[in-house]
């Protein structure tokens, strides 16, 4: 009696709220009342807070109808005994009760997670709370630094053990799942299904049906069912987990004033109202999460357990699913039915003829990328933009396309330019690099970028004899000045360095520099080593000038300066 007597008492509150909210809907009050006054039309009641109301007025009469069978029943009755323990059981079942509904109300109280700004936060302060924070944390230092001791309590603690362990094990699963469906869509990425190959038959258009099926049918599917049976079960449990967590986090709390509180206690003998309210709010808190957190931890890992198999079960079914339509396809591939020591000897013999191949290619062989094309302006803008920003030595071209399939990373397209930032992601991986794309910014993997090699642009009718080695020039360093020099052909920078600003010189040893001026960098430092001046050659004139006045930009011809992409 006493076990439901108190879950219907601490939920009489919500109930009439939730009658109130009946009240509010027209055509709901008026199927109330009807079925009211066809089932009890002689209660006279004009809505259900009537009937609700009974079992928490009966519960209370027990004792005083017990009572009053007691007084007038003799002492030396038979049932004079069993009568007395009735009243005193009956009179301990509301004491109960009202303790348990005064627990339910601190809960309702501190579980609610406040999403408050940061004004509310400040319109809170007030002198009272900050000395209550200020007690709370120099508390909580003391226990750390073991100045003074904590409160033990080994079966709080080992629930609490507990419900931290199924909290960690919900969040970790979340962000797992997450992970798993989006390596999924990202594997699903290509989708050879959408474009015409133009190969009528063979292993090509094996892949190409098994490649719709599997996007069209299996994985909608797949993904339906995970979200039906694991993402919206595993989401309920972790919002069924945010009460007892705001629950524990002010016990806590209570527990450091509870210890304050005792302490002066001790001292003085007494306390006051407040702290005697603070008292009771400790000890209704840690009763309750005692007495539920054990159900709620087995429930919450019975639920956990349930979503683990399921999410199991489908990735039995997608396997299955998939491995059943890949023999399908299989069995009408050429080698489908060959022997398997036969398909390996295939294989084998297939990678050596590759190897083989590879082997004949010439080391060092740069990436063949599409013929030169000319850039239009703005290309060619943004190139410039890249050079003056990083330096032409900073400049990498992509050798393939890259769509990007996680957050920060660049969607780019092969020959495209960018400039490298930083070889290595934040994470430390050497294999993502931080690249400026002429605007974008983000990660691209490094495997797919080659340093940029300017184009070496040959004038016509030009030759390209093997240079002379420096022992050669030095044999022929007695040839008369007559004698016919070999042609060489001549080469055309792809970079030049330009002054960005005019500069007056102001001493004998500086060069006078006008803004756009050709300029050609012989030391890029002082006599001293600094870096913030440069030695150049102006038009045969000899000076320093400030290294910050100097930019490096791409060489624009007449027929229009051209890139490999």
């Amino acid at each position: 009696m006493e076990t439901v007597y108190k879950i219907y008492c601490a939920s009489y509150e919500h109930a009439l709220l939730l009658v109130e909210s009946y009240r509010k809907d027209p055509r709901l009050q008026e199927e109330i009342l009807e079925t009211l006054n066809a089932t009890v039309p002689h209660t006279g009641a004009s809505d259900l807070s009537f009937f609700l109301v009974m079992p928490v007025q009966r519960v209370t009469k027990y004792p005083l109808l017990l009572a009053k069978i007691l007084e007038n029943t003799p002492t030396s009755a038979s049932a004079y005994p069993a009568l007395q323990a009735a009243v005193r059981a009956m009179a301990q079942v509301n004491a109960n009760i009202n303790e348990y509904k005064r627990r339910r109300e601190v809960a309702t109280k501190y579980n609610k997670a406040e999403h408050l700004t940061l004004r509310d936060r400040f319109a809170r302060l007030n002198t009272h709370s900050i000395a209550k924070k200020t007690t709370r944390l120099s508390r909580l230092f003391m226990h750390e630094a073991g100045i003074v001791a904590k409160t033990e309590d080994r079966e709080y603690d080992d629930l609490e053990e507990k419900f931290q362990c199924v909290v960690s094990s919900v969040a970790v699963l979340k962000e797992n799942v997450a992970s798993y469906l989006g390596h999924l869509e990202a594997f699903l990425v290509p989708t050879p299904h959408k474009h015409e190959l133009q190969i009528d038959e063979g292993p090509a258009q094996q892949y190409r049906h098994f490649a719709e099926y599997f996007h069209r049918t299996v994985f909608p599917e797949f993904k339906q069912r995970l979200d039906r049976l694991v993402c919206q079960p595993l989401c309920s449990l972790s919002d069924m987990l945010v009460g007892p967590q705001q629950l524990v986090k002010k016990r806590l709390d209570k527990l450091l004033d509870y210890e304050e509180i005792q302490e002066r206690k001790s001292e003085m003998g007494s306390v006051t109202y407040d702290e005697e309210a603070a008292t009771n709010t400790y000890l209704a808190i840690n009763a309750l999460l005692v007495a539920e957190l054990p159900r709620f931890n087995q429930v919450a890992v019975q639920l956990l357990g349930q979503i683990l198999c399921s999410l199991s079960a489908l990735q039995r079914d997608l396997a299955a699913q998939v491995l059943h339509q890949a023999e399908k396809e299989l069995e009408q591939m050429p080698h489908g039915r060959m022997p398997l020591p036969s398909f390996w000897k295939m294989v084998e013999d297939t990678l050596q003829q590759s190897g083989a191949q590879l082997r004949r290619h010439p080391r060092g062989a740069p990436v063949s990328l599409a013929p030169h094309q000319t850039l239009n302006p703005a290309e060619e803008q943004k190139v410039l933009s890249l050079v003056s920003k990083h330096g032409p030595d900073k400049l990498y071209q992509v050798t393939s396309n890259i769509s990007g399939s996680k957050d920060l990373d660049l969607t780019l397209q092969r020959g495209q330019i960018v400039a490298l930032l930083q070889s290595v992601d934040t994470k430390g991986n050497t294999s993502r690099w931080l690249v400026d794309a002429g605007g974008p910014r983000g990660f691209v993997p490094a495997g797919k970028l080659q340093p940029y090699c300017p184009v070496q642009s040959q004038q016509p009718g030009m030759q390209m004899p093997a240079l002379e080695s420096s022992t050669e020039r030095r044999r022929h360093s007695y040839a008369s000045p007559e004698a016919p020099r070999p042609q060489v052909a001549t080469f055309t920078p792809a970079f030049q360095v330009v002054a960005g600003f005019s500069f007056a010189a102001r001493s004998p040893q500086e060069v006078s520099l006008q803004a756009g001026q050709p300029v050609v960098v012989l030391e890029p430092h002082d006599k001293k080593g600094s870096k913030e001046w440069s030695l150049v050659d102006v038009n045969g004139q000899r000076g320093y000038v400030p290294s910050s006045y100097l930019v490096t930009v791409p060489v624009q011809e007449s027929m229009g300066w051209s890139l490999p992409v």
